[in-house]
């Protein structure tokens, strides 16, 4: 995940920015690894273009944090709505440089470089190959990018290589040791993450199957065609000739100020019990939180967490209606979101506001409209968001009909012009009854208390 450092121009002497630092630890411990109080830098060798200096300074012999887990859900089983959780352990995570964007352009067979962000600090994440399938890769991606994102660390956006994702992937028959792995770059989504890895998988399996080897190499995926392609640039096995960085001192982690060594300033710590300080709430236990205050399903509280700003507009219905919250669920899952797919918006674009579905909420449960027309006004207000819901009820007459007056005249009209189901109703055939209920209400266009109609019907076939 990208987190950019104060610039350093490629070949000055490095200085660490101590907020990479923290979004590092606070990282690690919001995925529970053990963080090592000192950690060390190296100096990477290889020459390639989207590295003017010639080296890159990681941690390979002791990284700043390892041993953690992340847990994430997706939704599976026969019907895909039941929630199945699973874990991927973390095997380190360690601080470096990120290099420049190569841009390969085939049409002019030329490759163009980008070196705005080489030299700026990164984040990788390594994790084990504990996953099977394309869908848990994305599913695990998914989760990472919802705690970078609480966690303030990263913005966590593929399309823009704020958080970027390589993918090693190799089959073995059951029994058999691992197999030999291919690393698959240039993912740019979860969903091309999981379309990259499901496609590997399959090409690997044909290869073996056809008496072929895999071979050990790095491959591109492509998004239009859905493939993976060998990539030409880095061939063979290098060399890296790690040495120890010598303008980094080692990295030093303290579990508390009064912990830290004499003349150490207090703007050069990092602290554990600080950083631990300013853990927000994560996703898995807002989630935890959502079924327990509002007692809606699991897999409901992963859309709410899931989507952007989904779960802040419930919450604001929830507070601005005397609907239950299982009823605002039904309508922001339903309603909202069907609408917002539909037309390929964000929550916060959305043309009607929390405040607005209460509204509307609010007039369905005091009675003054039906659940239909409810809907109505629903489809009204996203079309006009200028006016409100008690205007359209208003203007289009959508109010209930309360006059028990006009809706016994309307029912006697109904059951007067049809006698041979008035008959059937009155041989004992009660199903009849619902299609005279469904004349009324076309009659009334739905404005009529079902309950009501339903026992002055009865009083009339009886």
């Amino acid at each position: 995940s990208h987190q950019p450092t104060e610039h350093s121009f490629p070949l000055s002497p490095q200085v660490l920015n101590r907020r990479c630092v923290e979004a590092a630890v606070m990282t690690g411990l919001a995925l529970n690894c053990t963080i090592n109080r000192k950690s060390l830098f190296d100096r990477k060798h290889y020459f390639y273009a989207d590295l003017p200096a010639g080296y890159q300074i990681t941690q390979q012999r002791l990284p700043i944090a390892v041993d953690g887990t992340l847990t994430y859900s997706h939704l599976g089983g026969r019907k895909r709505n039941a929630v199945v959780t699973k874990s991927v352990r973390i095997k380190q995570i360690q601080l470096e440089q990120d290099s420049g964007k190569s841009l390969h352009d085939d049409y002019r067979n030329q490759t163009l470089i980008d070196l705005n962000r080489a030299g700026v600090g990164l984040m990788e994440l390594v994790m084990e190959p504990d996953m099977s399938c394309g869908e848990e890769a994305a599913a695990a991606v998914r989760e990472m990018q919802l705690i970078l994102q609480a966690l303030g660390t990263c913005q966590g956006n593929m399309a823009e290589g704020q958080l970027r994702v390589d993918a090693n992937v190799s089959v073995h028959r059951p029994g058999d040791p691992w197999g030999i792995r291919t690393e698959v770059k240039n993912i740019n989504s979860a969903r091309n993450l999981a379309r990259a890895i499901d496609y590997e998988i399959q090409r690997q399996m044909f290869v073996l199957e056809s008496g072929g080897t895999v071979q050990n190499e790095t491959r591109s995926f492509d998004g239009k065609t859905g493939h993976t392609i060998p990539m030409r640039d880095k061939e063979g096995l290098q060399d890296y000739r790690f040495m120890p960085e010598p303008n980094l001192p080692p990295l030093m982690v303290y579990e508390a100020c009064s912990t830290a060594p004499p003349g150490v300033a207090p703007s050069q710590m990092v602290v554990l019990e600080e950083v631990r300080e300013r853990l927000p709430e994560l996703p898995s236990v807002r989630r935890q939180r959502l079924v327990e205050t509002y007692g809606i399903l699991p897999e409901h509280s992963f859309t709410l967490v899931n989507e952007d700003g989904l779960m802040d507009y419930f919450e604001a219905v929830v507070r601005e209606t005397k609907a239950g919250p299982r009823k605002v669920i039904g309508w922001v899952m339903n309603e909202l979101q069907g609408l917002l797919h539909q037309q390929n918006l964000r929550v916060s674009q959305s043309p009607i506001s929390p405040q607005a579905l209460a509204q509307i909420l609010n007039l369905q449960e005091n009675g003054q409209i039906s659940s239909s027309i409810a809907k109505q006004v629903f489809q009204e207000l996203w079309k006009t968001p200028g006016k409100t819901a008690q205007q359209i009820v208003k203007e289009q007459d959508l109010g209930m009909v309360n006059d028990s007056t006009e809706i016994h005249r309307i029912c006697q009209k109904v059951v007067d012009s049809h006698p041979d189901q008035v008959q059937a109703i009155r041989s004992g055939n009660k199903k009849v009854l619902n299609k005279l209920m469904g004349l009324v209400q076309k009659e009334t266009k739905g404005r009529a208390d079902p309950v009501l109609v339903r026992a002055i019907l009865e009083q009339k076939t009886s």
